[in-house]
């Protein structure tokens, strides 16, 4: 299962103006942030993280309602924390 998943945006990811550090439940993360060039990204944003990449800005608000409900889907939300921890994290 892939799932877009909310992460808090850390910073920039040093040396990449494309790429950001990015907390998905406290797994840190690369991603890469060149489709939402133009828009204001600040450490404390949360973006909509699929496959490596932000797709969108959303809300705190938004972030956390998303994580509650992939958290409610129990194994197949920890599946996904588990293939994100593993992969290439900073």
């Amino acid at each position: 299962m892939c799932l877009g998943i909310p992460g808090e945006l850390v910073g920039p990811a040093g040396g990449h103006d494309d790429l950001a550090v990015v907390e998905v439940s406290g797994v840190r993360r690369r991603v890469n942030i060149g489709l939402l060039e133009g828009q204001e990204l600040n450490p404390g944003d949360w973006v909509l993280v699929h496959v490596g990449f932000a797709l969108s800005k959303i809300s705190e608000d938004e972030a956390q309602a998303v994580l509650a409900y992939l958290e409610g889907l129990g194994q197949p939300y920890e599946d996904e924390i588990d293939a994100l921890r593993a992969s290439d994290i900073t």
